[in-house]
């Protein structure tokens, strides 16, 4: 928890009040006034302020074309990093807008995959240095490294080794055959990073973003729940999903299920080895 001298030195002025807000199971959250204006703050204990160039660089991607919290300023104090972004106050859900917002979002494109900075996440370092190749890039700086903490953490067997590499040879297989588009993505977006504000625009918060295959981002949105099928529907009336869309979800699936392995263990297990075992 922060104090009062600590807040007084962030570069917003001056402070009224803060309160620790909701949202913060990464981050400490705080909620600050300033000069009558409401602002929310990340803090990130014992880091550098590189701890948030990444969301801040992906907040400002996404922002251009759907609707983020925007940063307003980012470095550290007393060694805790900060990020100060605008406060938003949330209002009705609307699942069709959110899904039109996030098929254009998705018509950004860009001519290699990654993205201009690295994510540093607790377990390790998603390396986003640009690809010319889709296949080369999810195998080789998303998956293996993933499998690699996965070892490390001793939550990984031969028998999921094995299936792990039939899934990487099917996936390789397919999309030597199939380009991919490289389209701007939110990078973790299940329901706890969208919300809606006062007047229903949907928002995308906390992204991990990334120029990517775009059903990499819609494979999180099947998973934990939170997107109903109007949602798809206005995705797919703005920006319709190719054949077999269903079929290829499994190997994107499968990052995210891994993940949550790595970060909590084998209460994830059986889902990480449904997948595999269509393998």
């Amino acid at each position: 928890m922060k104090n009062q001298e600590w807040f007084n030195s962030l570069p917003i002025a001056p402070i009224s009040s803060w309160q620790p807000v909701s949202g913060g199971d990464i981050n400490e959250a705080y909620q600050v006034i300033a000069d009558g204006i409401p602002y929310f703050i990340k803090v990130q204990p014992n880091q550098s302020q590189e701890y948030f160039a990444h969301e801040r660089r992906g907040l400002q991607e996404l922002g251009t074309v759907i609707n983020t919290p925007t940063p307003i300023a980012s470095g550290d104090i007393d060694h805790d990093a900060y990020l100060i972004l605008n406060w938003l106050t949330e209002g009705p859900e609307n699942q069709s807008a959110l899904g039109t917002a996030v098929a254009k979002m998705h018509q950004k494109h860009h001519d290699q995959f990654g993205f201009y900075t690295n994510h540093h996440t607790k377990s390790l370092i998603k390396d986003n240095s640009w690809n010319n190749s889709w296949p080369d890039f999810y195998i080789n700086q998303r998956l293996i490294p993933e499998v690699k903490v996965a070892q490390q953490k001793h939550r990984w067997s031969e028998w999921r080794n094995q299936h792990f590499q039939n899934m990487v040879n099917a996936f390789d297989h397919y999309y030597s055959k199939h380009p991919v588009t490289a389209s701007l993505l939110h990078g973790d977006l299940w329901a706890g990073n969208y919300m809606f504000t006062e007047d229903g625009t949907p928002t995308l918060i906390d992204p991990d973003a990334l120029y990517g295959d775009r059903e990499y981002d819609l494979a999180m949105t099947t998973i934990f729940g939170g997107f109903t099928p109007d949602f798809y529907q206005a995705y797919n009336a703005t920006y319709p999903l190719q054949d077999g869309f269903e079929n290829r979800l499994p190997w994107y699936q499968f990052y995210y299920l891994c993940m949550h392995l790595i970060l909590f263990g084998e209460t994830y297990g059986p889902a990480v080895d449904n997948i595999l075992s269509k393998y």
